[in-house]
């Protein structure tokens, strides 16, 4: 997954931690509303909605 600077961010098991992608989606978002005719920003913060709909999903159910 990369921030709005081209970086990826893991946590130490390699996968993306939720707290990375709340803070890339905050960046992502903040970016749509700075080029709110993008395209690719616009696409570049799905992904990133995603994944963290996908990570709280699956703690969500380890919770359960």
């Amino acid at each position: 997954m990369s921030d709005s600077n081209g970086t990826t961010t893991t946590g130490t098991t390699g996968a993306t931690s939720v707290e990375a992608l709340q803070q890339a989606m905050v960046g992502q978002l903040m970016a749509v509303i700075g080029a709110p005719d993008d395209k690719d920003v616009a696409r570049a913060a799905d992904d990133v909605v995603r994944q963290l709909d996908a990570r709280l999903r699956e703690a969500g159910s380890a919770a359960a």
